[in-house]
């Protein structure tokens, strides 16, 4: 592929995927002016859970996962369950890197606000499972890989995420002489997560290219069906972001300088993981997409979770909670503002002699 591709390829893409970045600030902004506009909006919304989970970003993210779990070829997921050059190197970024790197920058950044510096270290336990599948496939990532490895991440997460917490945030301070903080956290509270945020669209992505391949075959699906629902995708990340943001608008847009404060080490985290992993996955040679899937799958955090278990553990007026708030307000422009960065860097990673883009994006 040229390196003139990717404005090639955007320059074809519909409007809404043009300007998605502009659609996503859109979106922020309603969210928080109806947030802050309408007295009562982030409560009246807040009480509309199943079994504590908010209903209105369920469905949000159901709709946003669902079409691409949908486009997963499923029959190739074991060529991608043996490469341990992905495999392994996404291991050590989620459940070794990952934490540390925000526990650190917690309390560089925010060592004398320790609510907020308690939010921001469970925002960086709580590893992507949702909507990194959205920013993969936009970025041009490996599909399956992305499928395997937020597997591979929920699975850690219900085992590893309580005692993470315990460590980084009782532990770890302790030994270094500093305050310390506890943190009980219910093993359903995590299971419950990642069930609903990634079993249900997985199990219905998987039964959509079963059922529609042998009833109608795979050409059929892949130039009939799954053009149609692909735009789903974007409707629900949209969705969903508004709703984000008016749970949340009056508290984000009545404490600027608090947000600023949480902002900064977020950016830096985005910025060193995505790059860090991007670099690490082209050190041992993996291709672009899988490249751009170890990357995405490591920056990203399952701000669900974090703010669940904020909210549950400290109160949803909490400072903690407000940190895990801020994590998708800084999430979402940073991450689709990567995804151009990866689309670009394509150019570093193929070569006129042995070309490796995702067949699945040709």
């Amino acid at each position: 592929m040229s390196a003139a591709a990717p404005g090639g390829v955007a320059g074809r893409l519909p409007f809404l995927d043009r300007c998605l970045a502009a659609w996503i600030l859109a979106a922020m902004a309603l969210g928080l002016g109806l947030g802050r506009a309408v007295p009562g909006l982030g409560d009246a919304l807040a009480k509309v859970t199943v079994t504590g989970v908010s209903l209105p970003i369920a469905l949000g993210l159901l709709v946003m996962m669902y079409p691409v779990l949908a486009k997963v070829r499923y029959d190739r997921l074991r060529t991608v369950t043996r490469d341990r050059r992905l495999l392994l190197p996404s291991l050590l970024l989620n459940w070794v890197a990952g934490p540390a790197l925000m526990f650190a920058l917690a309390w560089l950044f925010l060592s004398d606000l320790p609510a907020y510096r308690t939010g921001l270290i469970i925002v960086g336990l709580a590893r992507c499972i949702a909507m990194v599948v959205i920013w993969n496939d936009l970025a041009c990532g490996h599909r399956e890989a992305a499928a395997v490895l937020v597997a591979l991440n929920s699975v850690f997460q219900v085992i590893a995420f309580s005692l993470l917490g315990w460590f980084y945030l009782s532990v770890l301070p302790g030994r270094l002489g500093l305050q310390q903080t506890a943190l009980d956290v219910p093993v359903w509270t995590i299971a419950r997560s990642v069930l609903i945020f990634l079993g249900i669209p997985l199990v219905a992505g998987y039964l959509t290219r079963r059922i529609g391949e042998k009833t109608k075959g795979r050409t059929w699906y892949e130039t009939r069906l799954v053009p149609r629902i692909g735009p789903f995708a974007l409707y629900g990340l949209l969705f969903t972001v508004i709703i984000l943001f008016a749970l949340q608008g009056h508290a984000i847009t009545s404490q600027p300088l608090d947000v600023a404060r949480i902002a900064l080490p977020l950016l830096v985290y985005f910025a060193l993981m995505w790059a860090g992993s991007m670099a690490l996955g082209r050190a041992v040679g993996l291709d672009h997409p899988r490249a751009t899937t170890l990357a995405f799958t490591a920056a990203g955090n399952n701000f669900e979770l974090a703010i669940a278990v904020a909210i549950a553990t400290f109160g949803a007026t909490s400072g903690q909670a407000l940190a895990g708030v801020v994590g998708p307000l800084i999430e979402v422009p940073a991450l689709i503002g990567l995804v151009h960065v990866a689309v670009y860097a394509r150019r570093y990673f193929t070569s006129p002699s042995a070309p490796q883009e995702d067949p699945a994006h040709a």
